[in-house]
């Protein structure tokens, strides 16, 4: 594992520990919903939780970037054992938990790839603002695209995703 890896997991692991979180667990995904949204198997049994990664915002599946970003998620963590460090749940019932992959934090590794944006609030840019800065630096994914909606903006205008037809 790089010094990079471990760094990020003891900073997530200390960040979780101050913010008293739930105790971390292991799970392997079973199916990727779209870029921020996936559903894990826990190994210690049961069902599979529907999961809301934390800290980021992908793309709606029918706006633009949406199906590269789901792609992506997918094509890094489906089948794969995770770490979780759930946080709570959304309105939806989603769990929202922070993620990690062979010590990676996955929010991360998707903003730094230009397949999602920090979630920020008013002038904080989020937990991955500065992965999102060089996204945005050096053109990757959707910032590529100086005209990219952030997902809250685009349900704004749009309404939400028709499940069946995938568009607005």
């Amino acid at each position: 594992m790089s010094p990079l890896r471990v760094l990020m997991t003891v900073l997530w692991l200390a960040c979780a520990l101050q913010a008293g979180a739930a105790q971390p667990w292991q799970g392997t995904v079973t199916r990727v919903s779209d870029g921020d949204t996936l559903w894990v198997r826990p190994a210690a049994g049961g069902k599979p939780l529907k999961v809301r990664i934390d800290g980021i915002d992908a793309p709606e599946v029918c706006q633009a970037h949406g199906r590269v970003a789901r792609k992506a998620l997918a094509e890094r963590v489906l089948g794969r054992r995770l770490g979780v460090l759930a946080r709570g749940q959304d309105d939806y019932g989603r769990t929202i938990a922070a993620l990690a992959l062979d010590g990676e934090d996955v929010a991360g590794w998707l903003v730094s790839q230009g397949h999602a944006w920090s979630y920020g609030f008013g002038r904080d840019g989020g937990p991955y603002a500065r992965q999102q800065a060089l996204a945005q630096t050096t053109a990757r994914g959707l910032f590529a695209d100086r005209n990219a909606l952030a997902p809250r903006l685009f349900r704004k205008r749009h309404g939400p995703c028709d499940p069946a037809a995938g568009r607005p």
